[in-house]
């Protein structure tokens, strides 16, 4: 059973989405797991909140929500990019 962590932080580099969560670990996701955020600008990639008291994260201008649950059981985004770069869903 993995221990539910809350979302403190976040921050990227170049290819990772990086996340402090409140009991001190961290964690990284490749930027190729959400379409939305390897495509965004930095400013729209900074443009996120922390929601639910930690519970998830929200970007606005990106229409975009990723649960730190989902994070930890390396869970990605259900989206794929077509060849013209449109992101859509995974049917």
């Amino acid at each position: 059973m993995i221990n539910q962590g809350l979302a403190k932080d976040v921050w990227f580099d170049e290819d990772n989405l990086w996340v402090l969560l409140t009991d001190g670990r961290q964690i990284s996701i490749p930027l190729t797991y959400f379409p939305r955020l390897l495509n965004a600008s930095e400013e729209v990639r900074n443009g996120f909140i922390i929601s639910g008291g930690g519970v998830g994260i929200h970007w606005e201008g990106l229409d975009e929500d990723i649960l730190v649950e989902g994070l930890l059981y390396g869970f990605g985004d259900r989206t794929s990019i077509n060849r013209h770069g449109d992101v859509s869903p995974v049917r």
